[in-house]
């Protein structure tokens, strides 16, 4: 282990489990959550929550991301997405979070943690199906109670569905 990472697992409570078997691979698909500090509803206010979609949005305008999907709820953000041109996932997980994190702080005018150290990582398979995946990520806020119906909710977004068209209340496409 090296001292940065021995440092990172004595500040983190299990933050060296966090990281056993963790690897980047470009073109790999990744669903991470993460959670707010002492799971705060930071995100109740659809404003900041507007933050982060704006930030998994500049993810992918730098070409370091592909989003297929994800749901900001109240407390943690669910995030589907690709990983390209050779970007570690760590890096990409921590530029979203620090720069969502500084952009909220200046905004509500404080200072402090606004998320967890660390999140959890999925690696999926090709073979798995994506948007069934996908569905159950944006599917959050409903299975919560927070809403009976996804289109009812502000903050998600998949790549297979025309938010225009909107989904059913099972969380899957609606045919029109």
């Amino acid at each position: 282990m090296t001292m940065q990472n021995s440092a990172m697992a004595k500040n983190w409570p299990h933050g060296k489990d966090l990281r056993t078997g963790r690897f980047s691979g470009t073109g790999r698909i990744y669903l991470i959550t993460t959670c707010c500090a002492e799971r705060n509803c930071v995100f109740q206010n659809v404003a900041l929550g507007k933050i982060i979609e704006d930030e998994l949005k500049h993810s992918d305008n730098a070409e370091l991301t592909r989003t297929l999907a994800y749901v900001v709820m109240p407390d943690h953000l669910h995030w589907m997405f690709e990983l390209i041109r050779g970007n570690e996932l760590h890096s990409v997980v921590r530029r979203v979070k620090g720069r969502s994190a500084h952009r909220i702080n200046k905004i509500v005018r404080r200072t402090g943690r606004i998320w967890q150290p660390g999140y959890h990582d999925r690696a999926l398979r090709q073979e798995a199906s994506l948007e069934t995946v996908g569905n159950y990520v944006i599917y959050n806020p409903v299975r919560a109670g927070i809403t009976q119906n996804i289109n009812d909710y502000p903050l998600w977004d998949a790549m297979w569905i025309n938010r225009k068209r909107g989904v059913d209340d099972l969380g899957y496409k609606r045919v029109t």
